[in-house]
């Protein structure tokens, strides 16, 4: 089934201005001509794609659907032209890399310098999600490949471990448990947890690990970055628990401790995702190579 970008982008209009005429006006088309071009499509799909109301319009399920795809498509087509583009400047690819917030932290930053190195006519994108969402993005074909830690959600991503890491807690100097030079988790249970935004997953293992304890983490402050918990942990907010190697940096910028986390559950997988296809585009290829050798790929 074909659709044309202007009846598409018409669609959008309309369920912005929640008005066929003022998303007519917007689109530059003739509200019969608009009002044609929507009846048709509703037509062919065979469903209806608005509610028409005294005050307008507003879009069903089925519209609402056909709004997010729009919207992927507009996304996707601003990204053809960007790369096509880059062309003309000497640019011979373009890589897109969603990673979670701690292997940023802890271990991707040297794979990136190898590569770019190896491959300096290739542009990099890399955008900080949670690991459900950085599987999702890969599945969903919004990035080209995925960096982030267990639970493998989507069994549409092709995974690798290439690296591991481990979790530390983060005190305050002049804490209780800032003499020790490693804890449990049951020792940090009883203080204010300072931790990621809601999904991140150290956020979510620790909620697990409480819950298996028969508590509840006492997550009192949740933020985006390892550099503002660490400054609320030197505040004396809370402790916090955190990937082992930006824990050690920040005891040299801040007045907090790193121990170790004497926990089995602390030691963790990095995974390297991709799409699940039968080749994968030379550029992905060469990124998967360089994190992972190829006789265990």
């Amino acid at each position: 089934m074909r659709h044309d970008l202007t009846t598409l982008n018409l669609v959008l209009a309309i369920e912005q201005t929640r008005s066929i005429t003022r998303g007519a006006a917007q689109e530059h088309l003739a509200l019969a001509a608009a009002s044609k071009r929507l009846s048709d499509l509703e037509s062919r799909l065979g469903v209806q794609l608005f509610e028409r109301r005294a005050r307008g319009v507003e879009p069903t399920e089925a519209g609402r659907a056909l709004v997010r795809h729009i919207r992927s498509l507009h996304a996707s087509l601003y990204a053809l032209e960007t790369e096509v583009m880059e062309f003309s400047r000497g640019i011979k690819g373009h890589l897109r890399i969603a990673s979670n917030t701690s292997a940023i932290a802890e271990c991707l930053p040297p794979y990136l310098v190898e590569f770019s190195q190896a491959h300096g006519q290739i542009r990099i994108s890399l955008e900080d999600l949670t690991s459900g969402e950085v599987q999702a993005a890969v599945a969903e074909g919004r990035a080209d490949v995925g960096i982030f830690t267990a639970p493998v959600l989507d069994n549409r991503v092709q995974t690798w471990v290439f690296a591991r890491g481990r979790l530390a807690a983060l005190v305050p100097l002049k804490h209780p448990l800032a003499a020790r030079e490693a804890v449990s988790f049951d020792d940090l249970l009883g203080y204010d947890l300072i931790g990621l935004h809601a999904g991140a997953s150290a956020q979510e293992l620790m909620r697990e690990q409480a819950a298996a304890r028969g508590q509840t983490l006492n997550a009192r402050l949740q933020v985006r970055g390892f550099d503002g918990i660490a400054q609320l942990v030197e505040s004396g907010l809370g402790v916090a628990v955190l990937p082992e190697q930006p824990a050690e940096r920040f005891t040299r910028v801040f007045g907090v401790r790193a121990l170790r986390l004497e926990e089995s559950w602390a030691e963790r997988d990095y995974y390297l995702g991709v799409l699940r296809q039968q080749r994968l585009p030379t550029v992905v290829q060469r990124f998967v190579d360089t994190l992972i050798p190829r006789e265990k790929q």
